[in-house]
């Protein structure tokens, strides 16, 4: 009785389906599990939450693709925070942002925290 049989095997591959698996399974999970970019919240107050009436002087800047305008006035946004401080001297005092039709959001983004960092602690953005 022979129980051992000489006869050389094909080799057999192993199968690659259960690594891909656990690949696509870490892939989905840090995926998940990570935080793609640092949120930041900009606290604007709704219309309807500032209380009272529009008092002193107009201040409604205007953000459009490639300039920024206080009252209808072109200028940059520099002189932007300027001409405000001497329109709102206090922080109290509401500035309106209008984002026009083209802009980047990103732009009025940048614009209200420059005004934050000036002092004009109530922004109101409208559309």
């Amino acid at each position: 009785m022979a129980f051992l049989d000489d006869t050389p095997r094909a080799r057999r591959k192993p199968s690659l389906t259960p690594m891909i698996d656990v690949v696509f399974l870490l892939l989905v999970f840090f995926m998940l599990a990570s935080r793609f970019g640092m949120d930041q919240v900009l606290p604007l107050p709704l219309a309807s939450q500032s209380g009272g009436g529009y008092r002193g002087a107009p201040r409604l800047v205007d953000v459009l693709p490639g300039a920024v305008k206080l009252n209808g006035v072109e200028m940059s946004p520099e002189a932007l925070v300027a001409a405000l401080a001497e329109l709102a001297p206090a922080p109290e005092d509401a500035v309106i942002l209008r984002g026009q039709e083209g802009a980047a959001l990103q732009r009025l983004v940048d614009l209200a925290m420059r005004l934050r960092a000036a002092g004009h602690l109530k922004l109101v953005l409208v559309e």
